[in-house]
């Protein structure tokens, strides 16, 4: 069932939408047209469900909130992006998070990442403080943002932040227009480092890896701050690429970063950077042998001795904490 054409509408009652639920019946509800915004009730097997047209080249949202997906459908031959919930107990609570979303796209006409990101944003800042970064986080984010800041003296901010690919749940951290950067920071002695899972040492097919091994320490006065690198970087961007903030922004919130966490530990460089092409990496064994019965692996590897790349391309041979 679709509901009659008429005005548009960018609020649905939840005692409407649970008539229909209760009875299990579909229907659709008409919020925009540019871009097409729908509330879907009973479609694709979802409860409910939010279905927003994409244009040509334009990719759905990423989201690493376990409770939420957001993947591509074709419906009456349109591309379109769909935001639904993974647990039915939530769907009251859902309904009130896709509503606010499409609000933003129709009323105020945000795009669809950036309705999605305020509104998640807007949404954990009423909830409460967030969770404090582990210091594995939050050193893994400084050595983030020092190569993101070394791309960007090659490439220009607006390349160097859409490069950054990590906080997207992709395989590694950055994507250039010829090869990959998967960055490894460390704040033991030794050069050991973890990794997530079977692929992130490997190459994408036709696409070189390069591996950038980061060790941090504790250095007082004369170090760096994670806030004081996030500010560096967030005025770079401001002022180089301003159409890259709500990117660099979505990227670090993605990662757990926020403005209200304390931040007293300075970091300054224990060693010199080690780049490494991807044959050079150690491998585990099982990866190779049974990749398609092992769902989950972590694991770390010592790089600590392994020869440099003698010719690692030009961005990455000079890379220092931003300041």
């Amino acid at each position: 069932m679709t509901e009659p054409s008429g005005a548009t509408r960018f609020w649905i009652p939840w005692s409407q939408v649970a008539y229909y639920l209760e009875r299990g019946e579909a229907t659709t509800y008409p919020l925009g047209t540019d871009p097409s915004v729908e509330y879907a009730v009973g479609h694709g097997g979802e409860p409910i469900a939010l279905h927003v047209g994409l244009g040509p080249r334009q990719r759905p949202p990423r989201t690493t909130l376990p409770m939420i997906r957001i993947d591509q459908i074709l419906e009456n031959g349109a591309r379109k992006a769909r935001i639904r919930t993974t647990d039915p107990a939530l769907l009251r609570d859902f309904h009130d998070l896709i509503t606010a979303i499409a609000d933003r796209i129709v009323t105020h006409g945000r795009t669809l990442d950036q309705a999605f990101a305020e509104t998640v944003r807007a949404w954990t800042a009423l909830l409460g403080r967030p969770r404090e970064l582990t210091t594995e986080k939050r050193i893994g984010l400084l050595g983030e943002l020092t190569v993101m800041s070394a791309l960007a003296s090659s490439y220009g901010w607006e390349k160097a932040v859409t490069a950054w690919t990590g906080p997207e749940g992709e395989e590694h951290d950055f994507g250039l227009p010829d090869y990959d950067v998967e960055v490894k920071t460390t704040a033991s002695e030794q050069r050991r480092h973890a990794v997530h899972g079977l692929g992130q040492l490997d190459p994408s097919p036709g696409r070189p890896l390069w591996f950038v091994s980061l060790q941090l320490t504790r250095g007082g006065t004369q170090g760096r701050t994670l806030a004081g690198t996030v500010a560096t970087v967030h005025a770079e961007v401001t002022e180089h690429a301003p159409g890259s903030v709500d990117r660099l922004e979505r990227g670090l919130a993605a990662v757990g970063w926020s403005r209200t966490h304390e931040d007293s530990e300075r970091w300054v460089a224990r060693s010199s950077p080690l780049i490494l092409d991807s044959p050079a990496l150690p491998r585990l064994p099982l990866a190779s042998s049974a990749p398609d019965r092992v769902s989950a692996v972590q694991y770390v590897i010592d790089v600590g001795g392994l020869s440099p790349a003698t010719e690692p391309p030009a961005p990455l041979t000079d890379l220092q904490l931003p300041s």
